[in-house]
């Protein structure tokens, strides 16, 4: 993975503007882009939640799977997946898009992915850092989240740490 081995870390509210402009905290903005990078790629991951990368992050994450599936197809490997296929390429069609991080870390969610968020002007927005990337969730999906792996916790750090 490209980029700093700094852990992303943090949980901060945020409100949604009416020009649909979120705010991140410096502190994500400065651990996740470098100072001349103003492009970050934004992702639909699970309901309530999508995830901001490093441009090239996202791209050495997604390129490598992307041309596999092109290499099957051409070799004919696929054949009678093509329902597969579809599903696959609608998903892929609507899963990122790049977005334009502005001065004070500010950016304009997109429509599809506020969305997909569930969010309006005015609405909370749960800024969390996932190690990795910028998380935003929308605040009940993250309580629901956040009560069902917790309890796993204690474990994930042991074995992530070991």
């Amino acid at each position: 993975m490209s980029g700093t081995s700094r852990l992303i870390l943090g949980e901060y509210s945020r409100i949604l503007d009416d020009r649909y402009r979120l705010s991140l905290p410096p502190e994500l903005v400065d651990a996740l882009f470098p100072a001349e990078e103003e492009i970050g790629m934004l992702a639909k991951e699970r309901a309530g939640c999508l995830s901001l990368w490093r441009r090239d992050t996202w791209q050495e994450r997604i390129a490598a799977g992307i041309e596999l599936i092109r290499h099957k197809l051409a070799a004919h490997r696929l054949e009678g997946q093509l329902s597969r296929l579809q599903v696959f390429g609608r998903l892929l069609s609507t899963r990122y898009r790049e977005v334009r991080i502005g001065e004070r870390g500010r950016f304009v969610l997109p429509e599809g992915f506020r969305e997909f968020l569930q969010v309006e002007p005015g609405s909370e927005v749960l800024v969390i850092g996932a190690a990795v990337c910028i998380e935003l969730w929308h605040p009940e999906a993250w309580r629901r989240y956040v009560r069902k792996r917790m309890p796993g916790f204690q474990k994930l750090f042991e074995q992530l740490s070991a």
